[in-house]
């Protein structure tokens, strides 16, 4: 059980005590009052008996009528202010008749309290106390006798201590309300935050289900793109030496050589597609640093297909995070691969440019060029997987791709990515 619980369940104990307690005190101290009454002639202190138990009966029916059998009359102020001038009326007939009804008279203290409001509470303290005041000097005959001095002194005395007693009650009542009500807050913001909770909870596992998801769809791009920077374009590059053997047939030595170039690139597109299935930094990286990676990626690429190739290198060249290296190598990669399956060029420089915030891998040919904007066969108008999975590597790393060409102008094609350190944030 929570603590909020245990308080509240001590609270619900005490106020059933109190209450039941409340009830039955009136009928307590009557009885008490009453039998102490009937024993006085003993004691020879004569008493007119049938007075005092007709008012015993009366003052017993009119608790039954407002204190007991009419719990919803509680809250009606005027109907319980009614009820309590009548309660001391007889109060008063019943000390006048026997002292000893001052005992009875002290439910006028906690009634006072329960059923009147504002100042009338205190006028109802200033009633009880006067009316004790009489049953403490011996009755009414005591009074009349001579003893207004005392009355009024006993009075006096017995409004001050009762009203500072009341006061303290009032103020302890005030408290108590103040705690309950402090507690209903807290069980009402309990019951939230179990909601909250459990709505989060539902939420935790959506965005769970969400990142599996989308971490199965990124591991899906992320071998097509490896697929294609390695097997797709190897296999091209062995399609295109073997044509070109098979052209050059009548020629041993060119053939061969052509030959050996469709083994060579066989050789090294099965060593990166190996390393792409193992998320494995591509080959060259791990042997070199990233502006001669590209260097001797154009150089190999410049003996096949017998395109004259430049890479220019600017800025601080420094080590960048792996993904930051491998997405500008896989451009110049594909770029390359484009240039030779689409530009018809004789020319093509690429430019690696290190800023303090970023980095930057320029490819530009003089080929026929096309037109970024024209729709594909497929509708599409990003060009082909080549051109998007560059987009996917650098749009992960937070840069973009930039395409500019026009037919028969050649094509410039820039990566801009952030420049992370080693170890920096992905």
């Amino acid at each position: 059980m929570s603590i909020e619980a245990e308080l509240r369940a001590e609270f619900d104990r005490w106020e059933r005590k109190e209450i039941a307690l409340f009830k039955a005190l009136p009928y307590l101290l009557l009885a008490a009052s009453s039998l102490l009454t009937l024993l006085q002639p003993a004691w020879d202190m004569p008493v007119h008996v049938p007075t005092v138990l007709g008012l015993t009966l009366a003052t017993t029916l009119w608790l039954l009528f407002f204190h007991t059998l009419h719990p919803e009359w509680h809250d009606r102020s005027p109907l319980m202010g009614l009820y309590y001038t009548g309660l001391m009326v007889l109060a008063a007939g019943l000390v006048a008749g026997a002292p000893i009804y001052a005992l009875f008279t002290f439910v006028g203290y906690p009634q006072a309290m329960v059923y009147l409001t504002g100042r009338w509470r205190y006028a109802g303290v200033v009633a009880t106390a006067t009316i004790s005041a009489v049953g403490y000097l011996g009755g009414a005959a005591e009074i009349i006798a001579g003893a207004w001095g005392e009355w009024l002194a006993i009075s006096v005395v017995s409004v001050m201590v009762a009203g500072a007693f009341f006061y303290f009650a009032e103020l302890a009542d005030e408290r108590n309300h103040k705690q309950k009500q402090a507690l209903v807050e807290l069980h009402e913001a309990n019951v939230k935050l179990e909601a909250a909770l459990e709505e989060n909870a539902g939420l935790h596992a959506q965005l769970l289900v969400q990142a599996r998801e989308a971490g199965v769809l990124d591991e899906r791009q992320r071998m097509a793109r490896e697929i294609h920077d390695t097997l797709a374009q190897g296999l091209a590059g062995i399609l295109t030496q073997l044509q070109a053997a098979e052209q050059t047939r009548d020629q041993p030595s060119t053939s061969r050589r052509h030959v050996t170039n469709a083994m060579n690139l066989a050789r090294d597109s099965l060593t990166e597609a190996r390393r792409s299935v193992h998320a494995v930094e591509p080959a060259m990286l791990a042997e070199a640093r990233l502006p001669d990676a590209i260097n001797e990626v154009a150089r190999r690429w410049a003996e096949v297909y017998h395109i004259d190739t430049l890479l220019t290198t600017t800025g601080d060249a420094r080590p960048m995070h792996v993904d930051v290296e491998v997405a500008l190598l896989r451009t110049a990669q594909e770029a390359l691969a484009n240039v030779a399956k689409h530009a018809r060029a004789s020319r093509v420089g690429l430019t690696l440019s290190y800023m303090e915030d970023l980095v930057t891998l320029d490819v530009r040919d003089d080929g026929i060029g096309f037109e970024p904007g024209a729709k594909r066969a497929n509708g599409s108008t990003n060009g082909g997987f080549g051109l998007g999975g560059m987009r996917q590597r650098v749009q992960r790393l937070a840069g973009r791709l930039e395409i500019e060409s026009e037919p028969g102008g050649g094509t410039a094609i820039s990566a801009i990515v952030p420049a992370i350190p080693p170890g920096g944030t992905d």
